[in-house]
């Protein structure tokens, strides 16, 4: 099983598992103790959404704990945490409140936003790949500019590799082929400019960089300066973080 479909699983369980204890809730035949039985959801579901949808977390946090800033209880301001400490509104204020369905109702909203979650799957997954992915081109980056106090060429060749992966990322990202098992930057800076990927200030760019990671690579007749290792380097960070 991939990671989206193990995420899917676990978030679609997770989901199954609030119904249940809104149903055990909203069923006054019910034996289970609606205490024990949300605070282990909520403490699952909590952890979720922290990680998933931060953008959601205040909002989900909201229909449990009791805002702080309240100054009366009632319809739009009973929380889950209201129901937990068995209190209730004002019977004379607020006449047939019911604090199950109120508490349910809460309830049903947290669950929304977990379900939600299962569509924006792909687009976290691609996200946190994104980000693991531009921490580690920084640390190599930063690895190739400790290179030149050691070899100019040794630097140059990985800032090469640096290039060379990002473009073979762009064009699996665009559905762009080539025919070559391991195409190098020569080989995939037409194929990006021509899709329309790169523009022609950007192809001329990685076209120069290119030309400098030969010279590191492969033209030993050829020595580097540190200068344009320098630029090599700069390049690549600039490509790796304007280039989608």
């Amino acid at each position: 099983m991939d990671t989206k479909a193990s995420i899917s699983e676990e978030l679609t369980a997770l989901y199954k598992e609030g119904v249940v204890v809104v149903s055990d809730l909203q069923s006054e035949d019910s034996k289970k103790d609606f205490t024990f039985e949300y605070q282990n959801w909520y403490t699952k579901a909590i952890r979720v959404v922290e990680l998933l949808a931060q953008d959601r977390l205040t909002e989900f946090k909201s229909y449990y704990e009791i805002d702080p800033k309240r100054k009366s209880m009632g319809y739009g301001t009973y929380y889950i945490q209201d129901f937990l400490k068995g209190v209730a509104p004002n019977k004379h204020r607020h006449p047939g409140f019911n604090t199950r369905n109120q508490t349910a109702q809460n309830l049903m909203n947290q669950l929304a936003i977990v379900n939600s979650l299962v569509g924006r799957i792909s687009s976290i997954l691609t996200n946190i790949d994104s980000e693991l992915m531009a921490d580690i081109q920084d640390a190599e980056l930063e690895t190739a500019r400790k290179l030149i106090k050691v070899s100019l060429r040794a630097a140059g060749s990985l800032t090469g590799v640096i290039i060379e992966n990002h473009l073979q990322k762009l064009a699996k990202t665009h559905n762009i082929t080539s025919r070559k098992k391991n195409p190098t930057i020569s080989d995939l800076n037409d194929p990006l400019k021509n899709e329309g990927i790169f523009d022609t200030p950007t192809w001329r760019k990685v076209t120069y960089l290119a030309d400098i990671r030969n010279i590191c690579s492969h033209k030993k007749d050829i020595e580097p300066t540190k200068e344009q290792v320098n630029e090599l380097i700069d390049g690549a960070n600039w490509l790796v973080k304007n280039t989608f």
